[in-house]
């Protein structure tokens, strides 16, 4: 009888302490994106504010023909897919060349953790004022060593998007650095001593040792990565804007234009609702292979 009233008590407590926890939460994110996906329902354009009311699904019929939301759709799987990659195959060569290293590993993870820490806008524009400036940016500065010339990477459409690639891609592939370095660290060095007493080259030791126990962490990787790219906006809008035209608009940048810049309050939620879809059904899609790795 005691115990149970215990038990109760300790019920109680624990709904006190996880009510307020909940009741914020609710308020600051399941309310928004409901209010979110009913605007997007809704004609609300405030450059015709005289034409306001419920669309139903016209605004999502309208990106059928937009020729701008195919164009930027197919401009955030090229950067999201890129800038994941890059970040994989950079951080886990990186991470394989400082294991190598006996000593100053501590020296090299405090580096790593540097570009991280920076807000995406402070990323975004020191880019686009000290690496990416023309004529006198450290690129150029580069480029006019080797004979390449100089280039407007941010002001060239052909150029843009690899330069705000390569942004994001460093940026956040210390992060990839950091956590496949970490799982390299945990591996038993007796596996590999004895592949070397049956003589396995260093590429069938990483083919068939390392690359199987670390790949829980790559997917891990690759799942936050993703994530974080596809919901990109701050260093690509303060290193480009979106620009030159529509060059690195990818859905993100789109919603917000259609949103804040052109009024279409409305047609900019629907954006933005696809956008929630389209995260929310990749991030399903790679934790269904997580589960299998």
């Amino acid at each position: 009888m005691q115990r149970s009233h215990l038990a109760a008590e300790e019920r109680r407590f624990a709904l006190a302490l996880f009510l307020p926890a909940f009741v914020v939460l609710v308020l600051a994110t399941t309310f928004p994106l409901v209010y979110l996906v009913w605007n997007s329902f809704l004609r609300l354009d405030l450059t015709m504010p005289w034409v306001s009311g419920f669309a139903g699904g016209d605004n999502y019929a309208r990106m059928l023909a937009d020729a701008r939301f195919w164009h930027s759709l197919q401009l955030t799987a090229i950067y999201t897919g890129a800038t994941v990659v890059l970040q994989v195959l950079v951080g886990l060569g990186l991470a394989l060349l400082v294991m190598q290293i006996p000593k100053g590993q501590g020296v090299l993870r405090v580096a790593a953790i540097l570009p991280i820490v920076l807000a995406p806008v402070v990323v975004g524009l020191f880019w686009r004022t000290l690496v990416l400036a023309p004529d006198f940016g450290v690129a150029d500065f580069v480029t006019r060593s080797l004979g390449l010339g100089s280039h407007n990477w941010l002001g060239d459409p052909q150029l843009a998007l690899a330069s705000v690639i390569a942004i994001h891609t460093w940026q956040w592939t210390p992060f990839a650095f950091l956590v496949i370095l970490a799982s390299l660290s945990a591996l038993p060095p007796d596996i590999y001593e004895a592949a070397r007493i049956d003589r396995a080259s260093a590429w069938q030791r990483f083919r068939y040792i390392t690359l199987p126990l670390i790949r829980p962490a790559i997917v891990v990787v690759v799942i936050l990565r993703m994530m974080t790219a596809l919901s990109a906006f701050a260093a690509i809008f303060a290193a480009t804007g979106g620009g030159p035209g529509t060059a690195t608009e990818i859905l993100n940048l789109y919603a917000y234009r259609a949103s804040f810049a052109e009024l279409n309050i409305g047609y900019g939620s629907a954006l933005a609702v696809v956008l929630l879809a389209l995260t929310m059904a990749t991030a399903a899609l790679l934790f269904s292979v997580r589960k299998s790795a």
